[in-house]
C-alpha cells in the first residue's frame, strides 16, 4: 500500500499546480492521470491556450515554475481591444495606463503542464502516475482509499478531484451540480495573420457570440476562439479553409489583415457547470470538476488556479488536524462565492452582447463608450480583466 497526505486525480494544469504547491511545502502528494505524461511542445502551436492573468503568473512564480514556462512559447500581451461589431461601443486599454509591464500572457496549456511536471519531478514528496486509472474509491471519516486498476491501494488524508468537467468522482459521490447549456459552440484554431498582432488581445462581439484573437509568440500567429450558435458553428466547420478564412476576415473586420487558418479546427459545446457541493467528507472538487464557464473573458483557467492557490494556503497554514472539516469548508465557501460571481458576470455579458435587439445595441454602445472615457471606471474594469 502506498500512502500520501493528498491524492489528486487529474494531471492537468490545475491538478499539477496544486501538487507542486503542496510538494514544495513537504506535503506528500500522489497524482493519478489516465493520459500520457506531459511532453515538450511540438513545432506546431496547440489550439488550446489560456490567457494567464497576473495573479496566476504570481502563483507560478512563487512555485518556481514561471521561468520554465517562459522558456517555452509564451506571448505577453500589453493591449486589449474589445468592441461590439454592431454598435459604436469599444473599450481599449494598455499596460502603460495601469503602470504594468504587461496585462498577462497567452500560453499553450501544454506548455504550462510540461513546466509544472518538470518542477514536480524534483520533489521526493511527489509521486506522479500517468497512464493510470483508478478502479474504486472508498472513504472513512478520516481517510480515503483509492484502488488503482493495477490493484495497488493508495491511502490518503484528502482526495482532490481535478478530473475535469465530466468528473467521474463528482458523479460517483453524487455531488449535485447546477447546469445549463450556453447554446454556444466554440471553434478553436491557430491562424496566420497578414498584420502583426502587436501584443494585442482582441475580442469582437458578434450577434451570434464573441470572437477572440489571442497573440502567440510568433508575431504573425494568433489563436482564435470563436463562440457562436451550434448551427453557425456547424456551418463554419463545414467550410473549406479558404471559405473559413473569408468568414473570419469579415467577422474581425479585417483588423489583422488577411487570416489563414494553420491547423485543423476543433469545436466543442459550451456549458455552465457549478457544483452545489464542493466537499464530501475527505473529497474536494477543484477546477473544471467544480465549475465551467463561458470562455468569453478567458477566466476559466485562472479560476481553477485560484482554487489551487487557496487550498495550498489552507493546507500548509493549518496547525491542527490535516485537511480538517473546518479547513475544507473554508475552501468551499470562499471558492464557491468567487465562482458564483464570475458565472453571473459571464451570463450577464453573454445575454447583453447576444443578438441584434436595437435597445441592446444602444446599451452596449453607450456602456462601452462610457467605460472607455471615464478614467477611474476604466481602470477598475482593466484591473478586473488582468486579475489585479
Amino acid at each position: 500500500m502506498q500512502q500520501a497526505q493528498v491524492c489528486i486525480v487529474g494531471g492537468g494544469c490545475v491538478g499539477l499546480t496544486l501538487a507542486l504547491g503542496l510538494a514544495k511545502n513537504n506535503i506528500s502528494v500522489h497524482v493519478i492521470d489516465a493520459g500520457n505524461e506531459p511532453a515538450p511542445l511540438t513545432e506546431q502551436f496547440a489550439n488550446r491556450v489560456s490567457a494567464i492573468s497576473l495573479a496566476s503568473q504570481t502563483l507560478f512564480t512563487e512555485l518556481g515554475a514561471w521561468d520554465d514556462i517562459l522558456a517555452q512559447r509564451t506571448c505577453a500581451y500589453t493591449h486589449m481591444d474589445v468592441r461590439d461589431k454592431d454598435s459604436f461601443g469599444k473599450i481599449a486599454f494598455n499596460s502603460t495606463e495601469l503602470d504594468l509591464p504587461e496585462l498577462g500572457h497567452i500560453i499553450e496549456n501544454d506548455a504550462i503542464r510540461y513546466a509544472l511536471f518538470q518542477q514536480l519531478k524534483q520533489y521526493s514528496s511527489a509521486t506522479l502516475s500517468f497512464n493510470t486509472r483508478y478502479q474504486a474509491i472508498h472513504q472513512t471519516d478520516t481517510d480515503v482509499l483509492i484502488t488503482l486498476e493495477s490493484g495497488m491501494p493508495i491511502m490518503a488524508k484528502l482526495l482532490v478531484a481535478a478530473d475535469g468537467a465530466n468528473s467521474g468522482i463528482r458523479t460517483q459521490f453524487k455531488m449535485p451540480i447546477t447546469f445549463w447549456d450556453y447554446d454556444h459552440h466554440a471553434i478553436v484554431a491557430t491562424v496566420k495573420t497578414q498584420e502583426t498582432h502587436s501584443h494585442t488581445a482582441r475580442q469582437v462581439f458578434l450577434p451570434t457570440g464573441p470572437l477572440a484573437f489571442l497573440p502567440l509568440s510568433d508575431e504573425h500567429s494568433q489563436s482564435i476562439v470563436w463562440s457562436t450558435s451550434p448551427e453557425q458553428a456547424q456551418h463554419l466547420m463545414s467550410l473549406d479553409n479558404a471559405e473559413f478564412n473569408k468568414a473570419l476576415n469579415v467577422a474581425i473586420d479585417g483588423q489583422c489583415g488577411l487570416c489563414e487558418v494553420q491547423d485543423d479546427r476543433a469545436v466543442f459545446p459550451l456549458k455552465m457547470r457549478y457544483a452545489q457541493q464542493w466537499v464530501n467528507g475527505k473529497i474536494a472538487l477543484m477546477g473544471d470538476a467544480a465549475h465551467t464557464i463561458h470562455p468569453l473573458a478567458g477566466l476559466g483557467m485562472n479560476l481553477g488556479l485560484k482554487d489551487a492557490a487557496l487550498l495550498i494556503k489552507l493546507l500548509t497554514d493549518s496547525k491542527q488536524e490535516f485537511a480538517s472539516t473546518r479547513v475544507l469548508r473554508e475552501y468551499e465557501r470562499a471558492r464557491k462565492l468567487d465562482s458564483q460571481k464570475h458565472i453571473a458576470m459571464m451570463q450577464g455579458l453573454k445575454e447583453l452582447f447576444e443578438g441584434d435587439n436595437p435597445l441592446k445595441k444602444l446599451i452596449r454602445g453607450v456602456g462601452l463608450s462610457m467605460v472607455d472615457n471615464l478614467g477611474p471606471i476604466k481602470t477598475l474594469f482593466a484591473k478586473e480583466a488582468v486579475g489585479k
